[in-house]
């Protein structure tokens, strides 16, 4: 059994990943060539998926990291992967920075939250969010040494921030 073998937490070996990543720089290339924007595409395998970022020049990047705009980018891209190689895909994109810039956007809102559990809250309830932003909530608490669970159904599911 060789490393690239190896099957990640997610059940995918490596070379599926990077085969992933592959096609979805395909896409996206196709896409940025389409919108005349600019860019290099980085690929990597983090945490049992795919993980395409693209860096932009000019004004094309600030258009395309808007929060609602990567997610819309990435669901076009998990489909195009999954109509090429016929598995689902779980793949992150990060364009410009993006997911660094939300990171510090969900730390914000559990700094908020921290401070309502402060003033005698019990609990605090974030906006509903994507899978990938509650998982990066959950552990923003976790490292703040609270508890969070995630309550609700689909587009209105959403974090619950208490003191455990």
């Amino acid at each position: 059994m060789t490393a690239e073998d190896l099957k990640t937490p997610t059940g995918a070996s490596v070379d599926e990943l990077e085969h992933e990543g592959d096609v979805a720089a395909d896409f996206l290339e196709e896409l940025l060539d389409i919108a005349d924007i600019d860019g290099d595409l980085n690929l990597d395998v983090r945490q049992g998926r795919a993980y395409v970022s693209v860096e932009a020049e000019g004004d094309g990047v600030s258009v395309l990291s808007a929060p609602d705009t990567v997610q819309a980018l990435q669901e076009l891209t998990r489909l195009a992967v999954q109509s090429k190689t016929g598995a689902f895909s779980r793949l992150i994109l990060d364009i410009g920075g993006s997911r660094d810039t939300r990171r510090r956007q969900l730390e914000t809102l559990v700094d908020a939250a921290m401070a309502k559990l402060d003033a005698g809250s019990t609990q605090a309830s974030l906006p509903a969010m994507s899978s990938y932003e509650r998982k990066l909530v959950h552990d923003i608490v976790s490292d703040r040494g609270l508890v969070s669970e995630s309550y609700g159904e689909g587009a209105d599911r959403h974090t619950v921030v208490s003191r455990g």
